[in-house]
This record gives structure tokens, sequence and C-alpha cells, in this order.
């Protein structure tokens, strides 16, 4: 256990930051999996509405540092295509 003052803050700091974080990232995996059963329901405007709301999110936390930007970007190119292809099908 810390025992200086400012180490003690930092240790509430960190548990804070980590309930905040793993809360954000529960979020992001739920969007997703939204998009993803709607995929896999064959619902293409199910799916188009989910990923609008799922976009912003993988952008945002991208952009804070929870996920890496390049897994966002795979993540709206993949969930992308499969739509497309869906409506196009």
């Amino acid at each position: 256990m810390a025992n200086i003052k400012s180490s003690k803050k930092r240790a509430k700091q960190a548990v804070v930051r980590n309930l905040r974080n793993n809360s954000q990232r529960s979020q992001l995996r739920t969007a997703v999996k939204k998009v993803l059963k709607a995929l896999d329901a064959n619902d293409a405007a199910g799916a188009q509405e989910a990923f609008t709301a799922a976009q912003p999110l993988l952008d945002r936390f991208s952009a804070r540092g929870l996920i890496h930007k390049n897994k966002a970007a795979r993540h709206k190119s993949r969930l992308t295509a499969r739509i497309k292809a869906l409506k196009a099908a």
C-alpha cells in the first residue's frame, strides 16, 4: 500500500480510471455486437442503424486512447463492407 500522499492519490485515480475504461470498453463492445447481430439476422436497415450508433463511439474512444486508432479503423472498415455486401445481396 502507498505511504506517500501523492502515491495514495495516484492509486485512487488509477482505480477510478480503470473502472471508467472497463465501462467504456464494454459499451463499445456491446455497440459492435449489435451491428454483428443485425448482420447475422440479414437485417440491413438494423445493421446500418446500429453502425451509425457505434461509429462515433469507435472514433471517440480511439481518440481518447482507449483502443488503438487502427483497431477502430479496422472495425469500421469491416463492418461497412459487410453492411454494403448485405445491401447488395
